[in-house]
This record gives C-alpha cells, structure tokens and sequence, in this order.
C-alpha cells in the first residue's frame, strides 16, 4: 500500500505544532522600553528580522537595560504589539 508522505503523521518538522505565524518584513520587530511609572522612555534603536533574534537580545541586554532605568518592555512588529510590557525583573 502506497501512502503519501504529506499526510503521514510526524512526516513534519517539530514547529508544525507551532501556531502559523505570519512572516514580518526585514526589521520589524522592536523593543519599546518603559520606566517605573509605566511612561514610556528611550532606549536602544534596535530592529529585529525575527522574533527570536528581539528575544536573543533582550536576554542578552535586560541587565544593561535595568540599569538604565527601564523597569519593562515590550516587543512590537508592524501590526501592533506583540507582547508587554513584560517587567525586567533581573
């Protein structure tokens, strides 16, 4: 019996069972940065290709960001908000 490989189950890859997510032009996901009274501030400039890469870096960066009086962010693409704000707590 021949069976086609599209509708085996576990032919797929492992982010099959990821909700589908819509693919974001070069550069647009941005973290925005708020203080301790929730007022937005300034902070890095930074644009992200993917999600993972915004996340890599905050990861990377929260502690410097603290330390600049952000106390939360939030991570936008170009349709709104993504999550957030999220507190950095270090």
């Amino acid at each position: 019996m021949e069976s086609d490989s599209e509708s085996e189950p576990g032919s797929g890859s492992a982010s099959d069972s990821r909700p589908e997510v819509e693919p974001q032009p070069a550069g647009s996901y941005e973290w925005r940065y708020a203080d301790e009274a929730g007022v937005s501030t300034p902070g890095p400039a930074v644009a992200f290709d993917t999600r993972e890469s915004a996340e890599r870096w905050l990861a990377e960066n929260y502690r410097d960001l603290a330390d600049d009086g952000i106390t939360a962010v939030s991570l936008f693409d170009r349709n709104g908000v993504v999550f957030g704000p999220m507190p950095l707590d270090g």
